[in-house]
């Protein structure tokens, strides 16, 4: 009987490994190809990877994953009889892709490991930038390389100094002059004439006291070339007018001014075209000295009427009405109002009016 019993588990045993070994099974010859280093502007570059069907029955590549577009697959669409090979082909372009490089294909089958997964790998040298690469925006005879000057955040009373470098690309002089500065701005340029091929440096001088703003403010000037005016060549100056608190005391911070509303946003639900909603947003000082109001500013589609008062003594409170007009607008609409305050941890606030307009 024991006997018996062996026998057939050893009969069971071997079908099951004959099951087994008649699926399709794929082997490759490799699972990772290191391209080594390959130049950004040298096109793109492919790699082939060869395997082989070692099961018993037909093996199906159902479909090639690459892990991000920048690796585009190819691979053997018929089936693979049992002993023949196949391939999976994998392009890498490298262009905008400086440094190191690790990507997969995810080979998906039908044989005994559903799933596969390969990676080349590499690093791409960056090309050599060009004369465009380096000043892409161009004014005429000049080329810069930006035509925004930013300030990014500068206190109330500061005085900030901010550079951009350009480069003659004609083959004559070129002196610059402005036009359009404002007050608060002092704009010079070293050189003041600038030889063919050579560089140059645009300096703003940005006084946010004689500004006299808060928040995100931006203004255009105008460059002026060998005396000609053109108002497409222009700059932006922009700079974030804001306190810095950051230096006061735990004492001061505990003294401060608190901002609070009643509701940071206000949903107006559906509204017809050409509509206007209004809300009234109610701002409470709830600190222990004067919150002062130091801009109050609406954004496009929305007004803000200015609070009736922009000082609020502890504990009082005040209005800011805000009005939404739908002429011309469609569909789901966000519009915000910000308050720029004193208080240390609210300097700017977000107010939002939401809703949808239907015609």
């Amino acid at each position: 009987m024991h006997k018996l019993l062996l026998s057939l588990a050893v009969l069971l045993l071997g079908f099951g490994l004959q099951a087994q070994q008649s699926k399709p099974s794929i082997s490759f010859e490799e699972e990772i190809y290191d391209f080594g280093e390959v130049k950004e502007d040298g096109g793109t570059v492919t790699h082939t990877f060869t395997f082989s069907n070692e099961g018993g029955q037909p093996l199906i590549v159902h479909n090639v994953r690459a892990s991000c577009g920048c690796t585009s697959p190819d691979w053997t669409r018929q089936p693979i009889q049992p002993g023949k090979k196949g391939f999976i082909k994998v392009t890498f372009d490298p262009r905008n892709r400086p440094g190191n490089f690790n990507k997969s294909a995810i080979v998906s089958t039908n044989g005994t490991e559903p799933t596969k997964v390969l990676r080349i790998t590499g690093k791409v040298l960056p090309k050599e930038k060009t004369l465009e690469d380096i000043y892409p925006r161009e004014m005429g005879p000049i080329r810069l390389k930006t035509s925004h000057l930013s300030l990014t955040r500068i206190a109330p009373e500061e005085v900030k100094t901010e550079e951009l470098e350009f480069i003659n690309s004609s083959d004559s002089e070129v002196a610059i002059d402005f036009e359009g500065v404002p007050s608060h701005l002092n704009v010079s340029v070293d050189p003041e004439v600038v030889a063919p091929g050579k560089k140059g440096v645009i300096t703003a001088v940005y006084d946010a006291g004689v500004k006299s703003d808060w928040g995100f403010v931006v203004d255009q000037i105008y460059l002026k070339i060998n005396g000609e005016s053109n108002r497409r060549n222009r700059l932006s100056v922009s700079a974030t007018i804001e306190e810095d608190f950051s230096a006061w005391t735990d004492e001061q911070i505990a003294n401060a001014p608190v901002l609070d509303v009643d509701n940071r946003v206000f949903d107006f639900g559906e509204l017809k075209q050409g509509e206007k909603v209004s809300h009234n947003f109610v701002i409470t000082n709830s600190g222990k000295s004067n919150l002062v109001l130091r801009k109050v500013r609406a954004s496009c589609g929305c007004t803000a009427i200015q609070p009736d008062k922009m000082v609020i003594a502890p504990g009082e409170s005040t209005n800011v009405v805000a009005e939404f007009n739908s002429r011309g607008m469609s569909g789901r609409q966000n519009k915000s109002v910000t308050i720029y305050s004193n208080d240390p941890k609210k300097s700017t606030m977000l107010l939002r009016l939401t809703g949808t307009v239907v015609k």
